[in-house]
């Protein structure tokens, strides 16, 4: 069964190269066309897709807005956002709205389509210490920061799960954490999966998203180089 695709950005051509290459896949289909963030909420619905690809700047409706709404549905579509420069604002507040990650518009085209495939399996699409440099860098200046240290499903972590948080937030892998722990992968993907379930959250950028406004991160310190 092939995963179904809706594509996201203001600009025809962007859109039709992006389908192009998604189309040719035997796994991938692109099921609708969006030019505008209020377009891409009625057809997330209507059309139901596995994965929605974001453009950020859009008129009438944004990227972001549009995926808060989407990833607000019941069993939402994962969302990928596309975006021209890595290191924006508008990126990480699209993280914070329940995107899955980002790739930039020039991605070459295997990236694009193994990220829409990754996105699809639950997984999120930014290298770790990418999105320790961006969520550490623009967490601190987000209006939209957590006002408190406390949030619904925290304390009902163990210390180990608490810990394997704030060791994702770090930008760490689970081989990494596994090895700062001494203890196997697996028990390490299990923490992460109870870890998400307690908490209510999608995937790992979301977890460091919220570790950051919970205080449990650092962000990066003054002078440091994104």
């Amino acid at each position: 069964m092939s995963l179904k695709v809706l594509v996201v950005d203001d600009q025809g051509i962007v859109r039709a190269g992006f389908a192009a290459v998604i189309d040719a896949e035997d796994d991938l289909t692109v099921v609708g066309e969006a030019a505008d963030g209020a377009t891409a909420v009625q057809l997330a619905q209507e059309l139901a897709p596995d994965v929605v690809l974001m453009d950020v700047r859009m008129p009438h409706l944004d990227g972001i807005a549009a995926t808060r709404i989407i990833t607000g549905h019941e069993n939402p579509p994962r969302v990928l956002v596309l975006t021209t420069f890595d290191l924006d604002a508008y990126v990480f507040e699209a993280l914070r709205a329940g995107a899955s990650g980002f790739l930039l518009k020039d991605v070459h085209p295997h990236k694009l389509l193994q990220g829409i495939r990754e996105v699809a399996n639950g997984e999120s699409v930014l290298a770790p210490s990418a999105t320790r440099h961006l969520i550490g860098h623009y967490a601190p200046r987000s209006p939209n920061a957590a006002p408190t240290r406390s949030t619904p499903g925290l304390d009902s972590l163990t210390a180990s799960q608490r810990r394997v948080l704030t060791l994702v937030a770090a930008g760490h892998t689970n081989a990494e954490i596994a090895e700062e722990l001494s203890i196997a992968v697996g028990t390490v993907k299990s923490h992460v999966t109870a870890l998400l379930r307690k908490l209510n959250l999608r995937d790992r950028v979301q977890a460091t998203i919220l570790a950051y406004d919970l205080g449990l991160a650092t962000p990066n310190p003054p002078g440091t180089h994104l």
